[in-house]
């Protein structure tokens, strides 16, 4: 695992969870002797759906609403047996999502 990187993306709507999440990971790493870069914060994404407000008529009669994913990505360079270990062990808040390349 000398010449190996980790990469962990992160997403979530709260930008909060996803930071405390990232510094989790970061600072797990740096405990255990890995070269960390990141969290890096890629774009947000932004979906916006519109919906009629009245049952029939009044198309003008409308309401948007939005939902925003935020992302962050960081990567582990030449992790030891005892990185990987620590992060499995490590405990994230809900409504995270995480996704892991070796």
């Amino acid at each position: 695992m000398a010449s190996q990187k980790i990469r962990i993306k992160l997403k979530a709507y709260d930008h909060n969870l996803v930071d405390l999440a990232a510094e989790k990971i970061v600072e797990t790493a740096k405990k255990m002797g890995s070269k960390v870069s990141g969290p890096i914060p890629l774009p947000t994404e932004k979906e916006i759906v519109t919906v009629l407000r009245a049952t029939h008529k009044y198309k003008d009669a409308r309401e948007q609403f939005e939902s925003r994913t935020h992302k962050r990505l960081i990567d582990i360079y030449s992790p030891n047996a005892k990185t990987v270990d620590s992060l499995t062990k490590l405990e994230l808040p809900a409504g995270i999502d995480i996704k892991i390349k070796l």
